[in-house]
């Protein structure tokens, strides 16, 4: 009995203990929140976090642990236009909202994640109450409310195709209605240097004037005949036009001989968004439609036929708009930054150097709809080569430096491996782009170009003259706009080796002080990285490339001494190619190769008529959106003006 007793009164001992404990901590929180808020002191606060293209500061101001008072975005790279206006904007929702529990800004999730992320590192720094601040979530003034639209020509996406297209359709005396998930304008054609344009006024004045025909015909050979030949004449013989419909549009490109291709350079970076608004502005607003940014598409509409008639879109503060219309333009740039999908369709594992919206929603609704997939599916824009070590050492040394490592993957004065150790092409493929980028591809998510101790030497001595390049990198100029007045063949590199030896330490590259080790250290089959080095080595000492047929002149001595390294190098995607089939109105193609009545495509999702497995072009990609565009808005307002009679 007695210790029946003793049992109860412990039970009962230990309820009390819990409930005391209980009470205690109801009144301060969890145990993280208790010590936020009695470690809390009112100040500003500097957090950090690694954005897309570099770190975001910021200064967080903070009068109670619960309560932001202000946000100073101290210093960021983030790309001009999308990246920093996403920044400012998740800034204004956190303010307003006095929560963390935001959406990241469509195109560009890496910028606002890496903003929210700063702001938690400050907040965390000055003892604040994160758990309130990650709570709830202000409601979008939207939500539950849907707006109905009517329109002649609804065009989903405003880069370069879908505006071209908005403009064409207006011009046409179409009503349109065109929108965009970003809040800028323009898409790829903000990032991209220059478009090809076949025998335009430009280039026949400068008495460069390509063979239409042999063109046409060694295009279709060279995709091995499984393209669209009447999709090619078209592009080819109407790309001319184009040319000079920017140009009375105020979109004013340069005409460039670039080694006997015909290629137009796009006007200054600073004043292409611009310009694309103000040909909105004066067509589509002009002509009483509307340009509508920030807004999803989120599913097309159809009838009981199947006809395409309208899209159902969502606005950034959630209110739902049921757009009506007689003909549906996709232009949504396709789905390069879809990693997954990229993977699935094409094997591609390298970087999407394109934009982080581009994620196939588009293609996928149209699918739904109806739209056959191509029997080609999942060809890629692969067009660069990029240093894994770059933006790391940009943090570290001045733009030059930071770019050694890059540069070098664009000589082919230097020993390519694959991931295994061996090697993979006649390394003069870097001296053409697409060359370049498509043998990596082919061999695995990157590949590694092996530098020694005495061509470092000869870096620091002589510049890239030491090492016998025999042409600057052939890298686009945006990649060295920062130090163009150093990119000289004879400008002597300084810091050479500390470069390296950064690029190690920060995971981007390898380093050994025998190829033995070096291969051990980047993860090769150390057996096969021996045995290709030492061929390679033959080769340079006798001047002949047995297996890979490399000419002498680049064959590059490597020294018999070490330190070894490896640079990372990575291929850059542009963009998707294809995912819609269409025919020569843009209409887009059913599995019966019939047209999808209502829905046409531009751009790069119905690029894939031009090409058969990837990307070869030079300045096509740009120059096909335009072009598709103007065509493809002109054919859908002509359908939908028949209907309305």
């Amino acid at each position: 009995m007695r210790n029946r007793n003793f049992v109860k009164k412990m039970l009962m001992l230990s309820f009390c203990m819990v409930l005391i404990v209980s009470m205690l901590s109801g009144c301060t929180g969890n145990g993280e929140s208790a010590k936020s808020s009695s470690s809390f002191k009112a100040g500003t606060f500097t957090g950090e976090a690694e954005g897309k293209e570099g770190v975001i500061k910021v200064e967080v101001t903070m009068d109670e642990p619960d309560k932001i008072k202000d946000i100073k975005i101290v210093s960021q790279s983030e790309t001009g236009g999308l990246g920093d206006s996403a920044l400012e904007k998740i800034k204004t929702q956190i303010l307003e909202g006095q929560t963390l529990a935001v959406d990241a800004v469509s195109g560009a999730s890496l910028s606002s994640e890496a903003m929210l992320a700063a702001v938690e590192d400050a907040v965390t720094k000055g003892g604040g109450n994160l758990e309130v601040l990650k709570a709830g979530g202000a409601k979008k003034a939207g939500e539950g409310k849907t707006e109905k639209l009517e329109t002649d020509v609804v065009v989903v996406g405003a880069g370069a195709s879908g505006v071209s297209a908005a403009v064409t359709a207006a011009d046409k005396g179409a009503k349109v209605i065109i929108i965009e998930k970003t809040g800028v304008i323009g898409g790829a054609s903000n990032l991209s240097w220059a478009g090809k344009f076949y025998n335009s006024s430009a280039a026949t004045n400068n008495n460069l004037k390509v063979n239409v025909e042999k063109e046409i015909a060694d295009w279709i050979v060279n995709n091995h005949w499984r393209v669209d030949a009447a999709a090619i004449r078209q592009y080819v013989t109407k790309s001319g036009e184009t040319y000079d419909w920017l140009a009375e549009k105020g979109y004013q490109t340069s005409f460039l001989n670039f080694f006997g291709e015909q290629l137009h350079v796009l006007p200054a970076y600073e004043t292409r968004e611009e310009t694309l608004r103000k040909m909105l502005s004066e067509s589509v607003e002009h002509n009483g439609g509307q340009v509508i940014t920030e807004t999803t598409a989120k599913k097309l509409i159809t009838n009981e036929a199947g006809e395409v008639t309208g899209v159902i879109a969502e606005k950034a503060d959630g209110t739902t708009l049921d757009i009506t219309a007689k003909s549906v333009v996709m232009a949504t740039g396709g789905y390069a930054a879809n990693k997954e999908m990229v993977k699935e369709a094409f094997g591609f594992e390298g970087v999407n150097g394109g934009l982080g919206q581009n994620v196939g929603e588009g293609l996928k609704m149209a699918w739904e709809a109806g739209a056959k997939v191509p029997d080609n599916f999942g060809g890629q824009m692969l067009h660069q080569t990029l240093a894994r070590a770059t933006q790391g050492l940009k943090a570290q040394y001045e733009p030059f430096e930071a770019s050694y490592p890059l540069m070098l993957t664009y000589l082919p004065n230097f020993m390519n491996v694959g991931t295994s150790g061996a090697r993979f092409r006649d390394e003069a493929a870097t001296l053409t782009s697409v060359a370049a980028a498509n043998t990596s591809a082919f061999n695995g998510p990157y590949h590694m170009v092996i530098v020694s101790k005495s061509q470092l030497e000869a870096l620091q001595t002589k510049g890239m003259n030491g090492v016998h390049a025999p042409s600057l990198p052939g890298m686009p100029p945006e990649f060295y706009a920062e130090f163009a007045d150093k990119f000289t063949l004879e400008n002597p590199w300084t810091n050479v080796e500390k470069v390296f030896d950064s690029m190690v330490e920060n995971g981007d590259g390898f380093k050994g002080n025998t190829i033995e080790e070096l291969a051990t250290n980047a993860g090769m089959d150390v057996d096969v990285f021996v045995e290709n080095y030492n061929s390679y080595t033959e080769a340079t000492k006798n001047g002949v490339d047995a297996e890979f047929g490399k000419a002498a002149e680049y064959l590059e001595p490597m020294g018999e001494e070490g330190p070894y390294y490896a640079i990372i190098a990575e291929i850059n995607n542009l963009g998707s190619v294809g995912g819609l089939l269409v025919n020569t109105k843009f209409q887009v193609l059913n599995d019966k190769r019939t047209p999808v009545k209502g829905l046409f495509a531009v751009g790069l999702e119905s690029e894939g008529v031009l090409f058969n497995d990837t990307y070869v072009g030079n300045g096509v990609g740009i120059g096909y959106s335009f072009t598709s565009g103007r065509l493809g808005g002109e054919s859908a307002a002509n359908i939908a003006l028949e209907k309305s009679k």
